[in-house]
């Protein structure tokens, strides 16, 4: 088996292991899960779970025909959520915390800075989060489509630097494993190709039909920023046991690209500055040489009309060195240019954080 090393990882969870008979949530699968989260944590590691099974928990109390309609789903949904957290929450003895999103949370630069605040608190106080899709108000056009490509956008915005697929099927096989009994089990995936794509099968294939082509399309994007993905046989106790130990039971997809690289290319490149901030000389060398976060007390003035969520060129002499991700309007900046954290709230009436721009979000140029 392949040696496996992580920090931060999405754990995503499927529908079939968190209820196996599609009517309520169970215990079944989901207690080897847990124990290894709990271990993981004790080995200060963090994770983040993406949960399907809030439709499947709901069912029961709702009525509904043979084809449950759209409404009908999202009635279960609302209902079964909380049976999904509580399902959850009964297997840790720290505190949960639910993040319902929708595909457009994730492609609005001022939603999805939110959401990755968000997570970033959670883990440092120890909560862990659990993600799904918010099936009561996404309509189909909105829809991720599927809990794999949900996790591997939940993994990107969590800075993961690994996602762990739970599923039914033991990993990537080169060929069906239901219907070929020669079929072996690739352990590692180097580069995603069209041949990859091939494997996973198509909508209606046997392998397609337990989801492969959607884990194979979240590894790619998750290899594409920087992440391993590992596909694993989730109602298999030892599994988990074999990850604590370092181990891979399944395929594990490699990143294409280092971590670091891909942020600095989505900082310096995917993003389009709508603004300008001008610091001092103290606040340029603190960028630079101590990898700090840029506080409004070193900026010197504002340019652009960006809101929270916008790139931003950061600029000393008129000259940009950095570009990043502003917290703040660039009207509120205006405002608490040169303030220190405590006097933001007296002058625009709340506070994001003492950060003008998170060290996380900025990248020199």
């Amino acid at each position: 088996m392949t040696e496996f090393n992580w920090q931060r990882a999405v754990i995503k969870v499927g529908s079939a292991l968190i209820s196996p008979d599609g009517h309520k949530c169970s215990a079944k699968y989901l207690l080897a899960i847990a124990r290894f989260i709990t271990e993981s944590r004790e080995q200060g590691k963090q994770v983040v779970i993406v949960s399907s099974g809030g439709v499947a928990a709901g069912r029961s109390t709702i009525s509904h025909t043979a084809h449950p309609s759209i409404a009908e789903k999202q009635a279960m949904a609302a209902v079964g959520q909380m049976q999904m957290m509580e399902n959850w929450s009964r297997f840790f003895d720290f505190p949960c915390a639910q993040v319902l999103l929708t595909y457009d949370d994730f492609h609005d630069r001022s939603r999805y800075v939110n959401i990755k605040n968000t997570i970033r608190e959670l883990l440092n106080n120890n909560v862990l989060p659990i993600v799904n899709e918010n099936d009561t108000v996404a309509v189909d056009a909105l829809k991720v489509g599927d809990n794999d490509n949900l996790a591997a956008y939940a993994a990107m915005v969590a800075e993961a630097d690994t996602m762990i697929i739970c599923s039914d099927i033991d990993g990537l096989y080169d060929a069906d494993p239901r219907i070929n009994p020669d079929a072996k089990l690739i352990p590692e995936v180097e580069q995603i190709t069209s041949e990859i794509y091939e494997l996973a099968g198509g909508p209606g294939t046997k392998v397609g039909t337990g989801g492969m082509r959607t884990k194979i399309e979240a590894a790619d994007k998750c290899a594409e920023s920087g992440m391993q993905t590992l596909i694993v046989n989730g109602s298999k106790g030892e599994v988990f046991d074999a990850l604590l130990d370092g181990r891979i039971p399944g395929t594990r997809f490699l990143p294409t690209k280092t971590p670091d690289t891909a942020k600095e290319q989505w900082l310096k490149h995917a993003l389009i500055a709508t603004g300008r901030i001008d610091v001092d000389k103290g606040a340029k060398k603190a960028l630079i040489k101590e990898g700090a976060s840029l506080l409004p007390i070193g900026i010197t003035h504002v340019e652009g009309d960006f809101m929270p969520g916008d790139a931003v060129e950061v600029c000393y002499d008129g000259v940009p060195f950095a570009k990043g991700v502003a917290l703040y309007s660039a009207a509120d900046l205006h405002a608490i240019k040169g303030l220190q954290s405590a006097d933001f709230e007296d002058a625009i009436g709340y506070t994001s954080g003492e950060a003008a721009v998170h060290r996380d979000d900025l990248a020199l140029l």
